[in-house]
């Protein structure tokens, strides 16, 4: 299932007379390691007499800095993005050995890399009081303890709705039990530093779709589609990466989860800085969402209008087929089993066996028998499944619609596979003298006939990959059909000298070749 969403952020700032502003920093475009794809995206900034330079943040952010050489009386940011929400496992990862459980420690080098997501601030009376109360965790499977400490948050902070700037101090939030989702995601960060666990902060994106059917138990989240800025955390896991996880909800960071900015502190990862001579400004944003493709699916299958234009389309293409004499016919391919012995592998997985052949051909002669009387029999290439050396064999039943009989006897078929020296055997001759009266019957031409044989090079190819110490004739080849193949060439000659010289002397030509190629 995947669903194509259309974001549109825009954010204004107008003051109460021109103001001159110094650069501005914006930090709203999605970060290299986001998971969720963004299929295109756009920047517009008023007013239009500015310029802007793309740049990446020591800690390899986009951010977009605009200069804005005259006073203006408004500024605007403008985000048009597209993305794709198809649904992925935040769990889908695997830790190094040595952190699969906590405590772990990380090697010196990776954590001199980590040394900024590793800072604490002083505790406070609140964030002391709570890391006492909590206690040493007892060593447990990473994971789960992650899993336990995000929920735990969830449930003591209250998600609240704050207009004002800035992010609460941790200790604040604690003594308030109550926060924004940047100030649980900077209470959540520092937790995770006190555990020696690496932390950063994220602003981003948040999209949040209404589900398709009503949950059986428990919420089932929101009843419209919106998306809103929002901020959560990545914890470092050896073997893992950043691994999101947002303690406003519980939940680890999913496809709805678009990060901007990842930084060690919350004023890095603000959507927008920058400074502006002192004046009264009127502030506002607008957000929005839009489904514009949407995969049908089980929970949410085509509408009825939907149907109505798939069932007009498919009786206009009826009329054209019809106007067009176009006759259609649908046929189904049935299995056969054999009765007395249906669980060998020829009638489950191998291409043939001992009873395959036998008991096709003596089917399609009972056909023959009875639906076309004077048909034909022919023997040829069927099938060819993907890992098999050669086709299947294909045996087709050919007559004609007014009767007249195409062949008046079909004892001189030759059942496919059959011994030479069986009764009834065609050899060489048998081929030519029948490649001759087709060509005679088609052409006029006998001597259009070519012999074919098999190429030589594939063959001589195989054996130059086989180690030194086998033989064509004894390799251990991983396919056996290739191994019998491979061998047979080399057993048609009673010479192995001859064989060896055969092959030294194409070795020696393919290399004589080659050099006059390259002189040339």
């Amino acid at each position: 299932m995947t669903i194509r969403v259309a974001l549109h952020h825009e954010t204004r700032y107008h003051y109460d007379r021109r103001v001159q502003m110094g650069p501005q920093v914006i930090r709203l475009r999605p970060a290299p390691h986001s998971r969720t794809p963004v299929v295109s995206y756009g920047l517009h900034i008023e007013p239009a007499a500015h310029f802007l330079n793309w740049q990446q943040d020591p800690f390899g952010n986009y951010q977009a800095r605009v200069v804005i050489p005259d006073p203006v009386q408004t500024f605007a940011v403008s985000i048009d993005l597209v993305a794709e929400l198809a649904v992925y496992n935040p769990f889908d990862f695997f830790l190094e050995e040595d952190a699969e459980e906590y405590p772990f420690n990380y090697d010196a080098l990776t954590r001199k890399d980590l040394g900024p997501y590793l800072e604490m601030l002083p505790r406070g009376e609140h964030l002391a009081r709570w890391l006492d109360a909590f206690g040493k965790p007892p060593r447990q499977g990473l994971v789960n303890f992650l899993v336990d400490l995000n929920q735990r948050l969830a449930n003591e902070i209250q998600y609240v709705i704050r207009m004002e700037p800035g992010v609460q101090a941790p200790d604040e939030t604690l003594s308030l039990g109550q926060g924004s989702c940047r100030d649980s995601a900077w209470l959540l960060v520092q937790i995770l530093r006190y555990f020696g666990i690496a932390a950063r902060f994220v602003s981003g994106y948040l999209i949040q779709l209404k589900p398709d059917l009503k949950a059986l138990d428990g919420p089932s989240g929101t009843d419209v589609d919106f998306t809103d800025l929002h901020a959560w955390t990545e914890a470092y896991l050896p073997g893992a990466g950043w691994v999101g996880m947002d303690p406003t909800s519980g939940l680890f960071a999913g496809e709805g989860h678009i990060p901007l900015a990842a930084t060690p502190h919350p004023s890095t990862a603000a959507p927008i800085s920058g400074l502006v001579e002192p004046s009264e400004c009127d502030f506002s944003f607008d957000m929005s969402l839009t489904r514009i493709v949407e995969t049908p699916r089980v929970t949410k299958p085509y509408t009825e209008a939907t149907w109505s234009q798939i069932g007009q389309l498919g009786r206009r293409i009826d009329a054209q087929l019809k106007h067009d004499d176009v006759r259609l016919t649908v046929g189904g391919e049935p299995t056969f089993v054999a009765i007395d012995y249906p669980d060998g592998e020829e009638w489950n997985t191998a291409a043939t066996g001992p009873h395959k052949k036998r008991l096709a051909l003596e089917l399609i002669r009972r056909l023959a028998a009875r639906f076309a009387p004077g048909g034909a029999l022919h023997f040829g290439q069927g099938k060819w499944y993907p890992g098999e050396q050669l086709p299947r064999w294909a045996l087709t039943l050919l007559w004609r619609q007014d009767g007249q009989p195409i062949c008046q006897d079909l004892d001189f078929i030759v059942e496919a596979g059959a011994d030479a020296d069986a009764p009834g055997s065609a050899d060489e001759t048998d081929a030519r003298l029948l490649a001759e009266q087709v060509a005679q019957t088609l052409v006029a031409d006998p001597e259009a006939i070519l012999p074919a044989f098999e190429d030589p090079w594939h063959f001589i190819a195989e054996e130059r990959r086989l180690p030194e110490n086998l033989t064509p004739q004894t390799n251990e080849l991983d396919d056996p059909m290739a191994r019998e193949r491979l061998a047979k060439v080399f057993d048609d000659s009673d010479d192995e000298d001859a064989v060896e010289r055969m092959l030294v002397d194409t070795h020696h030509l393919v290399a004589q070749r080659t050099s006059l190629a390259l002189r040339d």
